[in-house]
């Protein structure tokens, strides 16, 4: 399976809470994105903390809009103000 390149990025972290959250919501909301876990990827950790300043995970990069270190409560909001439908909004 192949993943378009325009789908936003989430950076995530093995066995991290939050990301399994985010990644769970995400998912029940039929929200694309592309995962890069940072775990055992030096290069994708390098490319997450350029981006976002820190290197706590999750960090969502939705097409250059950087969210970091955040749970499903910043996400919603997050998704809200990029005109993103939910399926329980």
């Amino acid at each position: 399976m192949t993943i378009p390149e325009d789908l936003p990025i989430l950076y995530v972290k093995s066995g991290c809470p939050w990301c399994l959250e985010v990644t769970a919501f995400l998912s029940e909301n039929g929200i694309g994105y592309r995962e890069k876990n940072v775990t055992n990827n030096p290069a994708a950790m390098t490319e997450m903390q350029r981006k976002s300043g820190q290197s706590k995970a999750p960090v969502l990069d939705w097409h250059g809009e950087i969210l970091a270190d955040f749970g499903v409560d910043e996400l919603v909001p997050f998704l809200h103000q990029h005109s993103v439908e939910l399926e329980d909004s």
